[in-house]
């Protein structure tokens, strides 16, 4: 055997084949049947004893689509690539989701195949994968509109049915640069000069006529999409600038078969049914209103009720953790986001300033500077250490007018923000009850699981502010907490806010959604900015370090996430109206009036229906507002002083004495149950 090169499959095997073997080779050695049925590949450098490989970002990164450099740790690969070192081997087939990634980035590739059979005008921009189906930006002078889509998805199923082979090709920079400028082809240009470099080789994908600037991997052929649709077409400006060309998005889905497809689309349909826009209108519970702005929240008295519940049971919780409540001004000089470097770092999400009679002033985008100044107002010692500060406090933002949605992003809210200040021997135990205190707010608020990110700095970031030693300080006493309780994270690189790295915990709602909202973010850099200030057991001056935590994230995102999760039908301890009250006709108005003295007097929130209406009517209007608990009183109950009780989802349970229903009701609420 010339060359040979050795291949480790999963189960530990370890096979010697000729240098230039490809995964398929590989498969069909193993089992026909196997051949056929795997997408992809993943290969990894068998590291020198010792050492090991750790996963490259440039698989996340946009750069991963055009960059020709291979990742040092694992990568997608095709099944015909050539290998030609000793090599990891794992032949992935359709029950692994980055073969799903894989099907859907070669489905992008045959939606701009069949664009350009029939829109052969049309220039190309990129066409990534997304974590729900894929989509490819495009450039036409005649803009494309919602009946092109349904020919669009016509062609491309004679595309799958052609079982056109896509191929790899790779020629010099300089040839694919002059073909792709000769066409007048912007965007490939644009990708080719950004993300290679003179004198380096390019990847062509091609499959039938169509040839794509494109790293790859694919699947073997076009007949592997199966189960494809276009859904949807949106604008976008080229580079995201307003002064660029108006591009099109035109966005797909797709999966390995159908039952999965019809699958998606009735996820679809049951995220469609919880959206807290709809519901919210529904409930009466917010809206925003033209005239006064977009992305600005008016809370109606119902939705106000759920928010002054949450609130309050942050700031007790805050309280009974060791926290301060402060409050801090709207809007404060823009001298003072200077010091903190929000004017140089994050102008562009900030208001314009304002000119008053004695400085120019900023609206505040977030309260870290005026807790800052609360803890600098005194002298502080080791023994005053930590500080903790916590304040529910209303912040602005500039978010551009397409961005906007319902709650979950606005110009204004308020953030659950608390700053601590601490000792540099104490960082890494805040830390650790910050992580506690949002696992804590996640469980109470119905939420089992959740994911954890690591945001680290990209040293060659401007906008990243401080040193590298400073960086990995901080970095590692994240890190090392994170260990510590043993929960799994992932690092994502340049993520980090623009003081230090960040923690961000990511809920799983009930349809299997993940939500940022809590985040835990390290800080030496504005302690330093503002010269803080403690005296140490040596009797000399120490600066302290800080930890921003936020665990609603906001107020605002966090109700519009609990709206959908619950579908608008929230726990009893949350529930605006936690029992609607039916007297069955009008002679039992007074005893029910009794009623809802006796459970107001326990702490319940109560309507009585007093209409005219009959009581199914009543019956029905409480359920459409999914109260918790419907009583109804007639004969029988005031008789008894009992109550007829009627659960959501669950229907009539019968009666029981008003004791008992009150005893029952007061201890879910209590125990901020989630069931009734």
């Amino acid at each position: 055997m010339s060359n040979p090169i050795k291949i480790q499959l999963p189960d530990g095997s370890i096979r010697e084949v000729p240098s230039g073997t490809s995964p398929l080779d590989v498969a069909n050695s193993i089992s026909p049947r196997l051949a056929a049925a795997v997408v992809v590949a993943r290969i990894q450098l068998l590291a020198p004893v010792g050492e090991s490989a750790n996963e490259s970002a440039l698989e996340a990164s946009e750069e991963a689509m055009y960059s020709a450099h291979a990742a040092a740790g694992p990568r997608i690969v095709d099944l015909t690539t050539p290998l030609t070192e000793d090599v990891s081997l794992e032949l992935l087939k359709e029950n692994d989701p980055a073969a799903l990634k894989v099907v859907r980035h070669s489905a992008a590739h045959v939606m701009a195949t069949a664009i350009l059979e029939l829109f052969p005008e049309t220039k190309l921009g990129h066409g990534p994968a997304t974590d729900n189906g894929f989509f490819y930006d495009v450039y036409r002078a005649t803009p494309f509109t919602e009946s092109d889509l349904a020919a669009i998805e016509l062609r491309m199923a004679d595309v799958v049915a052609r079982d056109e082979k896509f191929i790899r090709v790779e020629e010099s920079r300089d040839k694919g640069l002059a073909g792709y400028q000769q066409h007048g082809d912007f965007m490939k240009v644009h990708f080719i000069e950004r993300f290679t470099k003179p004198g380096e080789t390019i990847s062509l994908y091609k499959n039938g006529n169509f040839t794509d600037f494109c790293r790859g991997p694919h699947v073997p052929s076009t007949g592997r999409v199966k189960a494809f649709k276009v859904t949807s077409i949106a604008g976008a400006y080229w580079l995201g600038d307003e002064k660029n060309q108006q591009l099109q998005r035109i966005y797909g889905t797709a999966f390995f078969n159908q039952k999965d497809l019809d699958a998606h689309f009735k996820h679809l349909e049951e995220i469609k049914a919880r959206d807290h826009r709809v519901l919210g209108k529904q409930l009466d519970l917010f809206s925003i209103q033209e005239v006064a702005g977009a992305g600005l929240i008016f809370w109606h008295p119902k939705g106000g009720l759920i928010r002054k519940v949450m609130e309050d049971w942050m700031r007790e919780e805050c309280i009974r953790r060791g926290y301060s409540m402060v409050f801090t001004p709207h809007l404060m000089r823009r001298e003072l986001w200077k010091i903190s470097g929000h004017e140089e770092n994050y102008a562009e999400n900030m208001y314009p300033p304002m000119e008053l009679d004695d400085a120019e002033y900023r609206i505040k985008p977030m309260n870290c500077p005026g807790h800052i100044l609360i803890y600098k107002n005194s002298p502080r010692s080791y023994r005053d250490l930590p500080q903790r500060y916590a304040e529910l406090g209303n912040v602005y933002r500039y978010e551009r007018s397409g961005t906007m949605h319902g709650l979950l992003r606005v110009r204004g809210f308020t953030q659950d923000d608390a700053h601590i200040f601490c000792t540099p021997e104490q960082i890494e135990s805040e830390i650790e009850a910050c992580i506690d205190f949002a696992e804590a707010v996640l469980k109470t608020f119905g939420f089992s699981e959740f994911q954890i990110e690591l945001s680290t700095w990209d040293p060659r970031d401007k906008k990243f502010i401080g040193g590298a030693e400073q960086w990995e300080r901080a970095v590692g006493s994240l890190t090392r907490v994170l260990e510590r309780k043993n929960i799994p994270y992932k690092t994502i690189p340049g993520e980090a806010a623009f003081y230090g790295p960040k923690i961000d915990i990511k809920l799983v709602d009930v349809l299997g959604r993940l939500w940022q909202l809590s985040t835990v973010q390290f800080d030496w850099n504005l302690p330093a900015r503002f010269d803080l200030e403690y005296i140490g057991e040596d009797g000399a001056r120490h600066q302290p370090v800080m930890v921003h935590r936020a665990l609603f994230g906001s107020v605002e995102r966090f109700f519009g996430v609990l709206i959908e999760h619950y579908a608008g039908a929230f726990p009893l301890w949350l529930a605006p109206v936690q029992v609607g009250l039916v007297p069955i006709s009008e002679k039992h108005l007074d005893y029910a009036e009794s009623v809802k003295a006796k459970l107001e007097a326990a702490g319940l929130r109560v309507e009585l229906d007093t209409s005219n209406q009959k009581m199914n009517a009543k019956i029905r209007d409480f359920g459409l507002q999914k109260i918790p608990f419907i009583l109804i009183l007639g004969d029988k109950e005031a008789a008894t002083d009992s109550v007829s009780v009627r659960v959501r989802a669950k229907g009539d349970e019968g009666s029981v004495t008003i004791t008992d229903f009150i005893a029952r009701a007061t201890k879910l609420v209590a125990g901020h149950a989630m069931e009734l």
